[in-house]
């Protein structure tokens, strides 16, 4: 089953920032916003900035702000402000496949892992980039690149350069994120890997047994076994233990007996560079570490 594309953006075009998980502070905020200003129309409803503990508000809160987000007529996209923690509370409350009858495009990644697998149960493409905080100190490439990404989503381009663990070519549905949201959304039994996808994967802060724990638990469960290729981007401060055992050798000795080509340093994740890509977007992985984002969908 192919996945259905939102319409492309035009300037001008309605963006909704929304608070789904972490609070943020806000001069963290405003210099993403003022930059997206230039091109889109925004909205963002004042409870946003609301703290409850670790989390952007309570759980009816940020439930109300993404059903009004998804819901509305007249806004394209929706962009989530930060992630951190939170988002899974209110997958529950969220019916995806009635709400994304109008499709838009959600905008996010880490903790927006868990919407963009929800998203993913219902063949709908969504979009693995920036938060509204991350905007703000991102590079003019990673900008543009977004730009490209929401006006022209189903465009060919290419990643080149990427170190090889596994040679050989495969082509797929993209899927993944975050890999501790991943492994969270397999325990809660939310987790849907299309068949022959195109896995990618980063992460952040994790120390590399628990890097371990989680890809045993993902490939016990079967969901590795669907995949024909992965691509691995930043693991950033993925730091060795006492032991000195490093997270790019926890991933080569899960990932190298798979059987599937397998690339790494692919410039997405939580360091400095986080290209966007198209979760749902077919790609194309060579042997020669190019991962190719190929024209569909639109």
């Amino acid at each position: 089953m192919s996945f259905r594309f939102p319409p492309a953006l035009r300037p001008g075009a309605t963006v909704a920032v929304i608070a789904p998980a972490s609070p943020f502070p806000t001069h963290e905020l405003w210099p993403g916003l003022a930059w997206l200003r230039l091109r889109y129309r925004l909205v963002m409803r004042s409870s946003a900035l609301e703290r409850t503990g670790y989390l952007a508000g309570t759980v009816e809160r940020r439930v109300r702000e993404l059903a009004w987000a998804l819901g509305t007529p007249g806004i394209d996209a929706v962009l989530a402000a930060r992630g951190g923690f939170g988002t899974m509370h209110l997958l529950e409350h969220v019916d995806f496949a009635a709400a994304m009858l109008t499709p838009r495009w959600l905008i996010g990644f880490s903790d927006l892992t868990a919407a963009h697998a929800d998203l993913s149960r219902v063949r709908v493409a969504s979009i693995h980039g920036p938060n509204a905080t991350g905007l703000g100190r991102a590079s003019p490439a990673v900008r543009h690149a977004l730009l490209q990404t929401l006006e022209r989503p189903g465009s060919t381009r290419p990643w080149v350069g990427l170190g090889v663990l596994v040679a050989g070519t495969a082509r797929g549905v993209v899927f993944g994120g975050n890999l501790a949201l991943l492994e969270a959304m397999a325990a809660a039994g939310r987790l849907a890997v299309p068949e022959g996808a195109v896995l990618l994967l980063e992460d952040v802060t994790e120390r590399p047994y628990r890097i371990d724990r989680m890809l045993t638990a993902l490939r016990l469960g079967g969901h590795l076994a669907r995949i024909s290729a992965i691509v691995l981007g930043e693991f950033a401060e993925c730091s060795p233990g006492p032991d000195g055992v490093t997270a790019h050798e926890v991933l080569a000795a899960h990932f190298a007996s798979l059987g599937v080509p397998v690339l790494f340093g692919a410039p997405f994740g939580h360091g400095l560079v986080n290209q966007p890509f198209v979760l749902g977007q077919e790609a194309r992985v060579s042997g020669d570490g190019t991962v190719t984002f190929l024209a569909n969908g639109l």
